[in-house]
């Protein structure tokens, strides 16, 4: 179904970036609220798809790579605004008692450009040349060509449109069934066992996005979650809690996520890292060999560049070294100004070098890991707080090295300062890394120009980096953080922003000596077993058959509420895969029921950026609760009703749509 190309179609138009910075500024604003409020941010290029489509459907020369250059430039969107799983923590650890916005823009900008410019010759090893499923990428570019084909007049194109149409009401419905409690947000249930403070259980929730995102994923990364929340509240919490005493008071949902939250996340952080290592490791080999094709191509290109098809045209190898190398200027800058006149000066040196060093190698290495995880398991649910996790234990540790000498009450608390700041802006390498993958493959599926989308992302950096000081400073003045001693915000209520807490803690433990460094070599351990099964399976199957250790680390690190809908909707993807083989209609029906998935995230998405608007409009945390006093069990049952409903029915309707367009 790969949309075909003419040698030279309407791509890279004034409009279309006039219409991806607006999308971008909106999308960047919900983002960061959102993400310090729950912790969360979710991925915009589809819902920047179909906004794309529906504005540009009035002029008749659009183009479907005309689109895809818009949702490239809004994608900044959703994976910038994850830099507010650091920034906060300088608030925290009272370094800042403001959000000031020059440093935030440089951090963002400079970490963004460096994360396109590294990930441009991972291309052809991991976009390319792999069968990475890029589950996210694949839906928005099936949303794109479904709107050009529909169109166009063409039978399964209006059957395909509807399928989205369907997937997004649904989707959004049940959003907003859940955000006014008439449904319960969460499905959950949590137990005690044996006669001490044993306790585990498993929480799901209410996301039919995240099922979607389950049933494009596939049953190989489904099985791997299922894997993964097996370890993680099968054996590893279920043990933990037992040696746990249970705090007074606390219910056994309260115990059983806090053992998870303190003990288990950080195994998932070591079980994570072990598998990125080992990941890394394995695609030196196809790296290696994208960077010579990338380089060939270059020269090719200077004997001749219609030699080249214009789908495989990246930006030119010796800018992409020439741009990574100037950035390193303002990221010189950026850091001495940072330390200038702080307690470090007569480390400032040393420290912006190590710096400099770590933003080069560790965003790098974040970059590659990130994009090989979008393409594993899509950018939504990609792990990079674990990322940033893993990140900051590296800053900390390399900066607490080279401050030692100095070391002292208030030399601690600036080296734990420079150490978030570096960890941001290799935290803005690794979202962009991850964001740029699966743009690329919605631009190959598309018949879209490589360098174009890489300028367009680069587009939305600097346009989503303006929007991120901003916000952030609006919302510290209005809520404030929890934790930060400067508290002179107009409400009451701070924002928890969960992940910044997590990662200044982090940063304090590196540098003040103690960091539980002893769960997270447990989870290396667990990382390694579940790589060696990886390679048996892999050997033993003729490579039919893997359990992806990113996957299943994933799984132990993020919350059940996250991955298990992820687990239903591959295993009931699965099933309804097997169901559609060998019928006639099968084929057009597996297209249908992946349009309808993707719906579900779109519904989702656009529900959130209104819920997000609504929000901050009204000032109310929860503005649309109209049943809270619905009884929590009984909105249990009616969400997993009405979700089984949704689902046995969209499931039904793919088949049956399939099934006319075949006759």
């Amino acid at each position: 179904m790969t949309q075909p190309s003419s040698s030279n179609p309407l791509e890279f138009t004034a409009r279309g970036i006039v219409l991806g910075i607006l999308i971008t500024l909106v999308f960047t604003a919900a983002q960061v609220y959102l993400g310090l409020k729950v912790g969360l941010t979710f991925a915009t290029s589809i819902p920047a798809a179909v906004i794309s489509m529906a504005l540009l459907s009035a002029f008749k020369d659009a183009t479907v790579q005309e689109n895809n250059i818009v949702q490239t430039i809004a994608s900044a969107a959703g994976t910038l605004a994850s830099v507010i799983f650091v920034v906060p923590g300088l608030l925290m650890i009272g370094w800042w008692a403001k959000i000031p916005f020059w440093p935030v823009f440089g951090a963002c900008a400079i970490g963004g450009v460096l994360g396109v410019m590294y990930t441009i010759p991972l291309r052809r090893a991991l976009v390319s040349q792999s069968q990475l499923p890029y589950p996210e990428g694949v839906a928005a570019a099936e949303v794109l060509k479904v709107g050009t084909q529909s169109r166009s007049g063409a039978q399964e194109g209006k059957a395909g449109l509807l399928a989205v149409i369907w997937g997004t009401l649904a989707s959004a419905l049940f959003a907003l069934l859940a955000a006014a409690k008439i449904i319960a947000g969460e499905v959950a249930y949590y137990f005690r066992f044996g006669a001490g403070s044993g306790a585990t259980g498993l929480g799901a929730s209410s996301s039919l996005a995240l099922v979607g995102a389950g049933h494009l994923m596939g049953i190989t990364v489904g099985i791997a979650m299922l894997a993964g929340l097996v370890i993680a509240w099968g054996i590893l919490v279920p043990i933990l809690t037992l040696s746990t005493p249970m705090a007074a008071g606390a219910s056994v949902a309260d115990h059983a996520l806090g053992v998870w939250s303190t003990q288990v996340r950080m195994m998932g952080a070591g079980t994570i890292g072990a598998a990125a290592i080992v990941t890394l490791a394995t695609l030196a080999k196809p790296v290696i060999g994208g960077l010579k094709s990338a380089l060939e191509a270059s020269r090719a290109a200077k004997h001749g560049g219609a030699a080249i098809p214009r789908e495989e045209r990246d930006m030119p190898i010796f800018i992409v070294g020439l741009v990574t190398l100037i950035a390193m200027v303002p990221a010189g800058w950026l850091l001495a100004a940072f330390l200038e006149g702080g307690v470090l000066a007569s480390v400032a040196t040393p420290l912006v070098a190590v710096g400099i060093g770590y933003i080069l190698i560790a965003g790098l290495l974040a970059a590659a890991v990130c994009g090989y995880m979008a393409g594993l398991i899509g950018s939504s649910n990609s792990p990079v707080s674990g990322i940033a996790i893993l990140t900051i234990l590296g800053a900390a540790t390399s900066v607490g090295f080279v401050g030692r000498s100095v070391l002292g009450p208030e030399t601690s608390q600036a080296l734990i300062a420079f150490a978030l700041f570096v960890t941001t802006v290799v935290l803005a390498v690794a979202v962009i890394g991850n964001d740029n993958l699966q743009d690329l493959k919605t631009g190959q599926l598309v018949g879209a120009t490589p360098w174009k989308q890489q300028v367009a992302l680069v587009i939305g950096v600097f346009a989503g980096s303006c929007v991120v000081p901003l916000v952030l400073d609006l919302l510290n003045q209005a809520y404030g953080f929890a934790g930060a001693p400067n508290q002179n915000a107009i409400s009451d209520q701070p924002l928890a922003a969960p992940q910044a807490t997590l990662i200044s803690t982090l940063a304090r433990g590196v540098i003040g000596g103690d960091l539980p460094w002893h769960l997270i070599g447990w989870g290396a351990v667990i990382g390694l077993i579940l790589v060696a099964i990886d390679f048996a399976l892999k050997k033993s199957s003729a490579g039919k058959y893997s359990l992806p250790p990113l996957g299943v680390g994933l799984a132990v690190y993020l919350p059940s509420a996250v991955t298990a809908p992820v687990v239903v909707g591959a295993l009931t993807g699965y099933y309804f895969e097997k169901a559609m083989r060998g019928k006639t209609y099968g084929e057009a029906a597996s297209r249908v029921g992946v349009l309808v998935m993707s719906g579900f995230i779109v519904g989702e998405s656009l529900f959130n950026v209104a819920l997000a608007a609504l929000i901050v409009t009204t000032g109310k945390g929860e503005p649309l609760a109209i049943g809270a006093g619905i009884d929590e069990s009984t909105g249990m049952l009616i969400a997993l009703a009405v979700a089984a409903a949704i689902l046995v029915g969209l499931y039904r309707w793919a088949a049956n749509s399939a099934r006319r367009i075949d006759a």
